[in-house]
């Protein structure tokens, strides 16, 4: 039997098509895409900048959130960027090794988002159920710890993934329907049995977001229960107003996943790919964009700061005038 070199069934480098069936709608779909990939960019610089540097935001929760927006800054930038020269310039080619590197940091800084957002859950069940524990069970060394070991789960969880996809012999082409390097999406050109891919997919899936999930519920159901246990209706109020902004964050953030998840397995035929993959650009973009404005409006110290420094703008203006 003719052996064939696992080199020669390597290649050198892929293209990634866009968004198939819509080409022609390219450079009208780029300009939401660009929108929010600046608003996303300018909201998280600005709430890092608020949490660096105000004082009355150096608090657990303002930690775990300068986490979160750190991890959607990082997630934007290994996609759009990119997605945006395929539609704009037609630059569709990216390398082999280039294409494994953005499914590993796609992969990984979406599995940090989810462990953030558990993190998050924790910590408004600790400041809701246990007050007067708060500031002494979250420290900065326990803040910073809980961050790294999310972030290292991702990478240890990620990292075989690249390399199983990275084994693969691939005979069908080099053409990938995606505006990125999905794990499916590249894996699905080979030739080889995907199924150790299949199946180990799944698990990280389920060691990720099916355990941050459980988390969450389970944090808020602890939550509620604390909450309606409550006499005054003004604490019930004030105690559910600070888990809002967090709500919605997740709703953003695993709305579009679970559609994407479930869609891939049992849509079928009956969704077309253009819809998979905006879907999927909007799972990266959505969270990113939104994140900022929810916490900003719904979270009462952070829009104190906003107007502090608005209104110290327009002293040093007028001073200067």
């Amino acid at each position: 039997m003719l052996m064939l070199n696992q080199t020669d069934l390597t290649p050198g480098s892929f293209i990634l098509n866009g968004i198939p069936g819509l080409e022609d709608m390219h450079m009208w779909i780029s300009f939401p895409f660009c929108s929010m990939y600046i608003v996303a960019m300018v909201e998280n610089c600005g709430l890092l900048y608020l949490i660096r540097y105000e004082d009355s935001l150096h608090r657990p929760m303002y930690y775990f959130l300068a986490m979160l927006s750190l991890t959607d800054l990082f997630i934007c930038s290994s996609t759009i960027p990119k997605a945006l020269s395929i539609l704009w310039f037609h630059f569709k080619e990216i390398s082999f090794d280039g294409c494994l590197v953005q499914m590993f940091f796609v992969h990984t800084f979406t599995g940090m988002e989810s462990g953030v957002l558990m993190l998050m859950a924790l910590d408004r069940y600790v400041a809701i159920c246990y007050p007067l524990h708060y500031s002494t069970a979250l420290t900065n060394s326990v803040i910073a710890k809980a961050g790294l070991s999310t972030f290292l789960r991702g990478v240890l969880l990620i990292i075989p993934l690249t390399f199983l996809t990275k084994r693969l012999p691939y005979c069908r082409g080099n053409i990938i329907p995606h505006t990125y390097c999905d794990h499916m999406s590249v894996a699905k050109l080979s030739c080889g049995d995907i199924k150790v891919n299949v199946v180990y997919g799944l698990t990280v899936a389920l060691l990720i977001g099916g355990f941050d999930i459980l988390c969450i519920t389970i944090s808020y159901t602890m939550i509620l229960r604390a909450v309606v246990s409550l006499s005054s209706a003004d604490a019930r109020q004030k105690a559910f107003s600070t888990c809002t902004a967090h709500i919605c964050a997740i709703v953003f953030s695993y709305s579009p996943a679970f559609f994407s998840f479930f869609s891939h397995r049992f849509g079928g035929h009956t969704i077309p790919p253009s819809c998979h993959i905006i879907v999927a650009n909007i799972y990266l973009l959505l969270p990113p964009a939104m994140n900022p404005v929810v916490y900003g409006v719904k979270t009462k110290q952070i829009r104190d700061c906003v107007v502090k420094i608005l209104l110290g703008s327009k002293d040093i203006k007028s001073q200067s005038i």
